[in-house]
């Protein structure tokens, strides 16, 4: 390999992608056309790497297959950058292997975070989780020990680990600092101003205020009957009830929570369940059926009672009530969530993390973009949506994925 390449790699593995092209610019050889791919992918112009890194891996022999390797792990790094999660991970595992094989154990190890981070960003914890234990991050290089610490720190978050969380992003900040990598320092300062920032409010006896994540773990693990409107959970005592599916009975044990210890009118009732401006005896009827599965899918944690004018939430474990409402209170939150994170998603890519269909994610953004709520850029299969992230929040327990015990 010749000094322009060499010096040109050592830039863009210090971070330096502008040094890196300054070096290989004017060339066409697959090493240049390689190291010219990366150096775009780290300036942002992701559709152009795409273009060079594919030429790189083309223009290298068939008997060069680490190289060859290296352009696809670079590939899909741009593909997890530009939010094409749909991008084929058979392709990864293969060049993985080849790596291995060929003992570039640093570049194998960079696939397979590859691979785990892809796993958090559409919400397959466990298989992360699993997949990230069988690396040792000791033996790798500061910015692949950064990585580690970030998705570790990641995995916590939505298993709502705070001190976790936090332990791993400490040990990140300084891989990252050691690594010399401004992009990487700032990556971590990002995740702990996302750690530090509210991430849900907290309603009891008419009281409102925000709560970090490290409150709502705490909240979670007492012994108040806390109704999640982040997850359609009830917990309490050490017991959850999911209501995910049950979007009438969340409601109603929502505003039931909303008055505690006061009773709700029916009217309420049946205008916030059934969204009806007037009521007659055969939605009283419906609501009291309604009511019963309440009490059903609710027990021992609590029970409802029947008032004169409507209905109340009664204790039977726990000694008060708290609402846990999300930051942003959305339809559709969960786009708002993974859009959040500042990239460019495509629809495909949501649909995926959503475990949704790529046409119902195209209404709802076309729904959220009528309203400003959303823009987009390009056109066809380049189309990329995104928003501004949500000021002073974090949309942690907006992400669809269902809290352990759920």
């Amino acid at each position: 390999m010749d000094s322009l390449i060499t010096a040109a790699a050592q830039a863009l593995a210090a971070g330096d992608p502008l040094g890196a092209l300054d070096r290989v610019a004017l060339r066409e050889d697959a090493p240049a056309l390689a190291l010219r791919g990366i150096a775009m992918a780290q300036l942002g112009d992701l559709l152009r790497a795409k273009a060079l890194v594919r030429r790189a891996a083309r223009a290298f022999g068939p008997k060069e297959v680490v190289a060859r390797a290296r352009c696809i792990v670079a590939e899909a790094e741009i593909a997890l950058a530009s939010r094409d999660l749909g991008w084929p991970v058979k392709a990864l595992y293969a060049a993985q292997h080849t790596l291995e094989t060929h003992g570039d154990w640093v570049n194998a190890a960079h696939a397979r975070y590859l691979d785990i981070r892809r796993l958090l960003l559409i919400g397959q914890l466990e298989e992360a989780q699993e997949k990230l234990a069988r690396l040792d991050p000791a033996t790798l290089p500061p910015p692949l020990r950064a990585t580690h610490e970030l998705v570790s720190a990641g995995i916590a978050m939505r298993h709502l680990q705070s001190q976790t969380a936090r332990a791993a992003l400490a040990r990140a900040e300084l891989a990252a600092r050691q690594s010399a990598i401004p992009a990487l320092v700032a990556e971590v300062d990002s995740a702990v101003r996302i750690l530090d920032s509210p991430a849900a409010y907290w309603l009891t006896l008419g009281e409102e205020r925000p709560l970090l994540l490290d409150e709502v773990e705490a909240l979670l693990a007492s012994t108040s009957l806390v109704v999640d409107a982040c997850r359609y959970l009830v917990r309490g005592a050490g017991m959850s009830v999911s209501l995910s599916t049950r979007p009438i009975l969340f409601t109603l044990v929502r505003s039931l929570a909303e008055a505690w210890p006061h009773d709700v009118p029916r009217e309420t009732l049946i205008a916030r369940a059934f969204r009806l401006k007037l009521s007659d005896e055969s939605h009283r009827a419906r609501l009291r059926v309604e009511i019963g599965r309440l009490r059903a899918a609710l027990k021992p944690l609590a029970g409802v009672s029947a008032t004169q004018r409507g209905y109340a939430l009664v204790l039977q474990v726990s000694p008060d009530v708290v609402l846990l409402t999300p930051p942003v209170e959305e339809k559709h939150a969960a786009v708002f969530a993974l859009l959040s994170d500042g990239e460019a998603w495509s629809s495909s890519a949501l649909a995926l993390a959503l475990g949704s269909s790529q046409r119902t994610v195209q209404r709802t953004l076309d729904t959220l973009a009528e309203s400003g709520k959303v823009q987009s850029f390009g056109q066809g299969r380049a189309r990329r949506w995104l928003t501004p992230p949500v000021p002073g929040f974090a949309t942690t327990l907006l992400l669809p994925v269902p809290l352990p015990g759920g």
